[in-house]
């Protein structure tokens, strides 16, 4: 096709970019990201619907681009290549379409009358999760490399979330999917969604915890001769205490040791709950109870009782509602996620493994703690 006649019905597309890219600069005072997307967005849907077919032909983009530049000096992020992301962007996300993207204007006398209407141009989609808040808090960088690389729509949303939460990088977003960390998720079984009425919390109180802690630093079999029914949680209580920063750097971020056997009392009855957290984070006091053997669900009434405790008596006015954790050396995890839907109180129910956990091999492999003192001394 002639570059010279691809201009004349060109034009009108580029005055048509040009009217919602003014607008969005405008409208882009009140909330940046927000509006860059829905322009993006109604530009990619514009290009879309006019530039995969006749007359326009392959090299349209190049054109407009070039054209854009031309009648409006120094504007940036409107190349060729980028305008073939705001297309892919629009088509892999045509869901959020708001059949209203494009509108008609009797008084623009244009020869299609089609103007791009950004205030309309993404719509909320009626799909159970679907992140729309974060979607809108995710630099249009990152939704390239989300959509570029993601094909399932709930590892998209998982990424989504993730960046928004995390303020993610670029180059932290792609690790992430290279390490398939939405395939790789282990999350805790919990009832936070349906417990903690802010989503946004609720998704940090998701993320804050993994499914299974490895404790090294416990081992039992160095007690001493004892039998194993003598070595209760007490004992293993002991050593997470005696090793508190070891455990913190296992179980996460932004926790403060509070105590343990943490003295609650009401209406003359006492409580000792095993450990107990603050997270910065989550604002909120974190009440970890330890369980030698399987998980039973008398664990959860005893837990939701510590938890509704805390709420009366313990948490400050500005902190969120406790939450608690069952960490247990084992659980079935389908029935956790059954059982603990009935309880009000945000919980979750973890395992771990101690050193004698451990496969043989693993553990000959590691040198022991004379060893590594008769190694540290010989290299001094």
């Amino acid at each position: 096709m002639d570059e010279n006649n691809a201009l004349i019905p060109l034009s009108e597309a580029v005055e048509v970019i040009k009217t919602a890219i003014m607008q969005g600069q405008y409208e882009a005072l009140k909330d940046v990201n927000r509006v860059q997307l829905a322009v993006y967005f109604a530009i990619g849907k514009y290009l879309s619907n006019n530039t995969r077919r006749l007359p326009y032909g392959a090299g349209a983009l190049k054109i407009i681009s070039e054209q854009l530049h031309k009648e409006m000096p120094g504007l940036r992020g409107f190349s060729e290549t980028s305008l073939k992301k705001m297309r892919l962007f629009f088509e892999h996300w045509k869901m959020l379409d708001a059949k209203s993207c494009v509108a008609t204007h009797d008084s623009q006398k244009t020869k299609s009358n089609n103007m791009i209407d950004i205030y309309h141009s993404i719509t909320i989609p009626d799909i159970v999760g679907f992140p729309i808040e974060d979607f809108f808090k995710v630099p249009f960088t990152h939704h390239v490399e989300i959509y570029r690389k993601v094909e399932d729509f709930q590892a998209r949303y998982y990424y989504i979330r993730r960046t928004a939460e995390e303020h993610l990088s670029v180059e932290s977003l792609e690790t992430l999917i290279k390490q398939q960390a939405y395939e790789n998720r282990a999350t805790i079984p919990n009832n936070f969604s349906a417990t903690i009425p802010n989503s946004s919390m609720a998704r940090k109180a998701v993320m804050m915890f993994k499914d299974s802690y490895a404790l090294q630093f416990i081992n039992t079999e160095e007690i001493g001769e004892r039998d194993k029914q003598d070595i209760d949680e007490r004992v293993v209580e002991q050593q997470i205490v005696q090793n508190i920063k070891k455990f913190i750097m296992t179980f996460g971020n932004d926790f403060s040791f509070v105590g343990n056997q943490y003295h609650l009392e009401v209406y003359g009855v006492e409580f000792f709950p095993d450990l107990l957290f603050f997270n910065r984070e989550l604002n909120a006091l974190v009440v970890v109870e330890l369980k030698l053997g399987d998980f039973k669900t008398a664990y959860l009434s005893q837990l939701s009782t510590y938890l509704r405790i805390l709420d009366d008596h313990v948490k400050k006015k500005h902190e969120n509602p406790s939450l608690g954790i069952v960490l247990c050396k084992s659980a079935n995890r389908d029935f956790v996620e059954y059982v603990i839907q009935d309880y009000k109180k945000p919980m979750g129910v973890a395992t771990y493994q101690t050193a004698e956990d451990m496969p043989d091999y693993l553990r000959k492999a590691l040198p022991n703690v004379e060893d590594l003192k008769k190694l540290i001394i010989d290299e001094n």
